[in-house]
This record gives structure tokens, sequence and C-alpha cells, in this order.
């Protein structure tokens, strides 16, 4: 069964540059390590500081060869430095999502 990944970001409002080039990167790594990019989305009205990524996955076990593969590739690893060191995301919460 398919799965959906949904990561709620709580971000830093005035860094939306920032986030925004790191949601970019993700478009062309995410697939490279076996996910179904659907997208990243930015505030546009009312709360300015929360961001969803949406990411689709044959099963979970297919999402956990993901993790190891996106762990150890080298743009995953150099995105999530550039995170890291900009701080621009305050928290991540993940929730797995089934369509209906």
């Amino acid at each position: 069964m398919a799965v959906t990944l949904c990561i709620r970001y709580v971000i830093d409002p005035f860094q939306r540059d920032a986030f925004a080039e790191y949601a970019q990167r993700w478009r062309t790594i995410v697939p490279r390590c076996g996910g179904d990019f659907i997208g990243y989305f930015l505030p546009h009205e009312s709360t300015n500081n929360i961001a969803l990524a949406l990411v689709t996955f044959e099963s979970l076990t297919a999402y956990e060869a993901y993790r190891v593969r996106i762990r150890s590739d080298a743009e995953g690893v150099a995105n999530f430095k550039f995170a890291q060191e900009r701080r621009f995301i305050f928290s991540e919460e993940r929730s797995f999502l089934q369509p209906v």
C-alpha cells in the first residue's frame, strides 16, 4: 500500500528564501533516492512560519530504504548540512498518510 510522507516544518519566516533553496534541491535528490516527489509548500498568507513537504512511497519498507539512500547521497548530505548551518528550520513533524 502506498503511503505519503507529510513533513510539517516550523521555519524562520525571515529566511523563506533559504528554505525555498533547500526545498528546490530536494526535487532531484528525492526521486533519485526512491521517493515520488510531490512538492514543498511555503506559506502564502496567514501563518508565515509553517511549510509542508509531501513525498509518496510504495510502502513503509520503501520509505526505510529511501532513508538509508538519502543519508548516503552526497547532495542529500550537503542539503541537510545547509539547513543545519543556516538554521532556518526550527522543528519538523512527520506523518504518514494513506489515500482514501
